[in-house]
C-alpha cells in the first residue's frame, strides 16, 4: 500500500547559539534552501514544507519556489512545529500518513536517509522510527552534545542519552570504542499521523528534563521508537563555528 508521506523542516530566525542560521550562506545557497534540496531528493516524500515563525524565513523560502508555512511562536520543539502544519493541512482536507520532521540545520543531508527512515512504516506497527549510526571516535563517545543509543533486538530503541551508552565496567575509557559497538543518534523524526498528535499532546517528562531529550518522553509514555542504521554521516551547522568548518570562505 502507497503511504502519502510529507516532510516538514521546522526553521526558527531566533537560535540562542547561531540567531539567523537558516538564511546564513553556505557556497552561494542559504541553509533552508540547501536542506530543501536535498529533502526533495527523496523519491520517498510526496511533499515537503518548511515551517516557520519568522516572515524573513518565510519570504525567502517563497524566493527559491519552496512551500512553506507560517507557524506559532510559541512552540517549544520542531514537533510541535509539525504538528500545526499537519492540523492544517488537515483543515484544508489534506492526509498524510507519515509526516518526516527533517532538522533544518542539516544542510546535506543524504536523501536515502529520508528515504530509510520513510521504509520502516511498511512494518503497520511502527509508529515513530529515526536513525543511528555506529560511533567510530572516543571524542565523539564522551561528548555530551552527541546523542547515543542503545536497542533491543529487533532494533526498538530502549534509551536515548547524552552519556556513553551502555557502561563498560572494569574497561579503561579509551578502550570502551574496542569492547562495544556504540551507536550515536541521528536527529530525523518520522510519525504516523494519529502518533504525531498524541505525542504532541505529551507533558515534558522527567528524563526528558534531565536530559534534555525530547524523544525520552515519547518512550515514557510507552511509545515504541523503530531504529534503523545508516551508514551516511550527518553534519549539522548549530555554531558559526560549525559553519566555518563546512564553508572556510567565511
Amino acid at each position: 500500500m502507497k503511504l502519502n508521506v510529507c516532510g516538514i523542516i521546522p526553521a526558527r530566525f531566533a537560535s540562542t547559539r547561531f540567531p539567523g542560521k537558516p538564511l546564513v550562506d553556505i557556497d552561494g545557497k542559504s541553509m533552508i534552501c540547501r536542506v530543501y534540496e536535498q529533502a526533495s531528493k527523496a523519491t520517498a516524500l510526496d511533499e515537503v514544507i518548511v515551517a516557520t515563525d519568522d516572515s524573513r524565513i518565510f519570504d525567502h523560502v517563497t524566493t527559491f519556489g519552496g512551500k512553506v508555512m507560517m507557524t506559532s511562536t510559541d512552540h517549544r520543539t520542531g514537533t510541535d512545529r509539525c504538528r500545526e502544519v499537519l492540523q492544517k493541512l488537515e483543515a484544508r482536507g489534506k492526509t498524510f500518513d507519515i509526516i518526516i520532521n527533517i532538522q533544518g540545520d542539516e544542510p546535506f543531508i543524504d536523501p536515502e536517509q529520508i528515504n530509510k527512515v520513510a521504509g520502516c512504516f511498511m512494518d503497520p506497527q511502527v509508529q515513530i522510527a529515526t536513525l543511528r549510526k555506529a560511533l567510530t571516535t572516543t571524542d565523539e563517545l564522551f561528548s555530551p552534545n552527541i546523542i547515543k543509543v542503545v536497542c533491543d533486538c529487533n532494533g526498538r530503541a530502549l534509551y536515548f542519552s547524552r552519556s556513553p551508552i551502555p557502561y563498560i565496567r572494569g574497561k579503561k575509557e579509551e578502550e570502551w570504542i574496542g569492547e562495544q559497538i556504540f551507536f550515536k543518534h541521528i536527529g530525523i523524526y518520522a510519525f504516523r499521523a494519529s502518533t504525531l498528535h498524541a505525542v504532541s499532546m505529551l507533558p515534558p517528562s522527567k528524563l526528558e528534563i534531565a536530559e534534555s531529550l525530547e524523544q525520552l518522553r515519547w518512550l515514557e509514555q510507552g511509545f515504541e521508537i523503530q531504529v534503523e542504521t545508516t551508514l551516511s554521516e550527518s553534519h549539522s551547522i548549530d555554531t558559526p563555528e560549525d559553519l566555518k568548518k563546512h564553508n572556510p570562505s567565511r
